[in-house]
Formats: C-alpha cells, sequence, structure tokens
C-alpha cells in the first residue's frame, strides 16, 4: 500500500457492560433505552434452559415484560426472520434482545431491521449503498448479550442470513444494526459444551488473524486483532479442558468481541469460502473457519508473512515467523479437536466449481491479501477438503 492509500472511514463499538454477572442489568439497559416490552430472541436450545427463565422472571419484576422467539436455525434464514417480525407485531413489543451465539444475534438484528421496512430483506444486501434505503427510524433498538465467544455479532453492523432460493449466505448490513448495549457476561457460557467452545473461539481467531492479515488500512484494528490473537492464544485451550474457568471464558468473550471490532478492517478468503459452504451444506460457520484457517494462511503467505511474523513476536512463540505461527495454528486446532480437513464433516468436492464462483462473489474475498480467481478459490477449497497442506 502506497501513502496515497491511507485512508478510511473508522467506526468502533457500542456501550458494552463485562463481567461474571452483569446479566443482572439487564432490565436496567432496556429501561434506559426506554424498552419495556421486549422480544428477546434465541435459538431453540437456549429458549428451554431455566436460565433463560429465570432472566424473563427477573425482567418481569422490574416490569419488563419479555417474550421469547426461537425458531432461529443454526444457520439463519430468510424465514426465519420475517417469521421473528410476525412474532414482534403481534406481541406488540418495543425493542430485540439478542439472545445467544452468532445465528440467534444475526437473526435478532435482521428482525429489528425488518420490523417497519417496505422493502424485501435481500434488498439490504451489503453491497454499494443498498443500506441508504433503510428507513432508519424504524429499526427496533437492540440490547445484545451472547452466549458463545466467537461471532462478536454484538459489535457488528451487519447479520448474515440465507438465501434459501438462491442457496447463498448474505451480509445484511446498516448501521444502526449495531446493538446499543452489549452485555458480556461470562456465566452465560459455562455450559457451553467443549466442542462448540473450541469451534466458537477459533471463530474469533480467524476474525482477528483475517482482520490482521486484510488489505485495508486500518492502524486501530490491526491493534486489536494483535491482542485478540493473543488471548485466544492464552485462553481458549483453558477454556476448552474446564468450561467452568469463569476467567478463560471472560477473556473469550472479549476477544470474539475484539474479532468483530477488528474485521471492520476486512476479512479475507476463509470467509470468502466458509459463506458458502455454510450455505451449501449448513456447516458449522467457526468450525469451517477452523478447518479452512492454515490453508487459506498457506495461500496468503507472500503477502502476510511480515505481519504474522510481528504477531508471532508479540505470542513470544518460540519461532517468530511464518512458520512458527502456522505450527501453533495446527497445533492449537490439534488440541481442541478441529477436524484436519473439510471431508471429515462430510463436505465432498461434487459442487467444487460452484463453491469456487460463490466464494469470489463473496464480499469478504475483496480484502484478501491476494486477489485469488474463482479457480484459486476451487483449488482452494479442494485442498481443505482433502487435507492437503
Amino acid at each position: 500500500m502506497n501513502d496515497a492509500e491511507l485512508g478510511g472511514n473508522w467506526n468502533f463499538p457500542t456501550s458494552i457492560t463485562a463481567g461474571a454477572g452483569t446479566i443482572d442489568q439487564l432490565p436496567d439497559c432496556c429501561m434506559q433505552l426506554g424498552i419495556r416490552a421486549p422480544l428477546l430472541i434465541t435459538d431453540p436450545g437456549l429458549a428451554a434452559l431455566p436460565m433463560l427463565k429465570k432472566i424473563v422472571l427477573r425482567c418481569s419484576a422490574a416490569d419488563v415484560h419479555v417474550g421469547v422467539f426461537s425458531d432461529i436455525k443454526s444457520n439463519p434464514t430468510g424465514q426465519n426472520v420475517m417469521e421473528g417480525v410476525s412474532a414482534f407485531s403481534a406481541g406488540d413489543h418495543d425493542g430485540v434482545i439478542a439472545f445467544g451465539g452468532g445465528s440467534a444475534i444475526d437473526a435478532s438484528k435482521a428482525i429489528a431491521l425488518m420490523i417497519g421496512q417496505n422493502c424485501s430483506l435481500w434488498d439490504f444486501e451489503d453491497s454499494g449503498g443498498n443500506w441508504r434505503r433503510v428507513d432508519k427510524a424504524a429499526i427496533a433498538r437492540i440490547i445484545a448479550v451472547p452466549t458463545t465467544a466467537g461471532t462478536g455479532s454484538e459489535v457488528g453492523r451487519g447479520a448474515l442470513i440465507i438465501d434459501e432460493q438462491r442457496q447463498v449466505k448474505k451480509i445484511i448490513f446498516h448501521p444502526k444494526l449495531l446493538p446499543e448495549m452489549v452485555i458480556l457476561d461470562p456465566l452465560l457460557t459455562l455450559s457451553l459444551p467443549p466442542a462448540l467452545t473450541a469451534a466458537t473461539g477459533m471463530d474469533a481467531l480467524s476474525h482477528n488473524v483475517e482482520a490482521l492479515c486484510s488489505s485495508v488500512y486500518h492502524p486501530m484494528s490491526e491493534g486489536i486483532a494483535v491482542e485478540g490473537i493473543r488471548l485466544v492464544q492464552e485462553f481458549l485451550l483453558q477454556a476448552v479442558a474446564d468450561g467452568s474457568n469463569v476467567t478463560a471464558r471472560m477473556q473469550m468473550l472479549v476477544a470474539s468481541s475484539m474479532g468483530a471490532t477488528a474485521f471492520q478492517k476486512g476479512l479475507g478468503a476463509m470467509h470468502a469460502l466458509a459463506h458458502p459452504l455454510g450455505a451449501l451444506y449448513d456447516a458449522h460457520h467457526g468450525l469451517l473457519n477452523a478447518i479452512l484457517m492454515p490453508y487459506v494462511l498457506k495461500a496468503n503467505r507472500e503477502a502476510i508473512a511480515i505481519r504474522i511474523a510481528r504477531v508471532a513476536r508479540y505470542m513470544d512463540l518460540e519461532e517468530s515467523s511464518f512458520d512458527g505461527f502456522m505450527a501453533w495454528v495446527l497445533n492449537l486446532r490439534e488440541q481442541v479437536g478441529i477436524p484436519h480437513a473439510l471431508r471429515d464433516i462430510g463436505i465432498d468436492l461434487q459442487q467444487q466449481g460452484l463453491v469456487g464462483r460463490m466464494a469470489l462473489e463473496d464480499p469478504t474475498a475483496a480484502t484478501n491479501p491476494i486477489m485469488f480467481t474463482a479457480d484459486q478459490y476451487a483449488e482452494l477449497f479442494a485442498r481443505a477438503v482433502e487435507g492437503n497442506l
């Protein structure tokens, strides 16, 4: 990048309350935003837990009357969103509590967006100036409470939603989709099983790594990404080994929010491939990024080696180089139980060409440090399927 290219539009996150037990402040957060009848949007698994019932009762005691909508898939669809809009209207709600992992939070943000719009959800895809079509005054107010440490969707301005007709995962964007308040309470993540702790933690790592390597000029995001990587280095293994470790859970929540803050700087080929694979195979997004990570790092090596060596020194790796960082990634994946190849989770090469074309068209491909062609994405995908690093 030359000096003439230095510049950009930078935005940073919202009001965040962090710490064990901070979920108790949810009624106060609602009242601060003038919300008295929120729709809490979550996934079916969380909706059935006693934890959620306690939260609803605590809000009710504070005269904040919560409805619950949980018909959300692990990769949320446009239909999920519109059913949520119907539930919001039928319950005469006045705000949204996004409660859960990235899927629930993404769906929540899309539902909040669509409450008062006259256009299709897909008219607000993150392309060009589509976001300017939104009637921003009609967007419902959002409070986000993540229960996994991975996507960082609680500090993002977009929502990943599957267009079922086209079998493609689309980014729906508007600046007001950034939740106005966020609660990071590690106690809500203690029951997350080791496999999901690993997959979501590796997702947080992928966000920080890809933001670091992105071609966009954003030094503040780059600094956040470096520390986010170090937090994953120190605390992911602890969180996987002992889910009751509140300190590790807290630090992973922070690393997750940092990753999503940092990727204002852009993402890259991991996500350009993970998005179509999530749409085509309904696979877990964080797990896809975790498997794809070393293949994409190797493909980008020529453009990222200096930055990766810099973060390796900050992490105090024994070998402070690209190779040392790659060895750390491979070892970390193995220790937390991430498969080495996409074929290990049932993905084959039957749609190789389609995956390559969809990856090229994904918005995140635009900020990969190397501009790959559709054929190159298809070849990268094949390597990840076959485990050919």
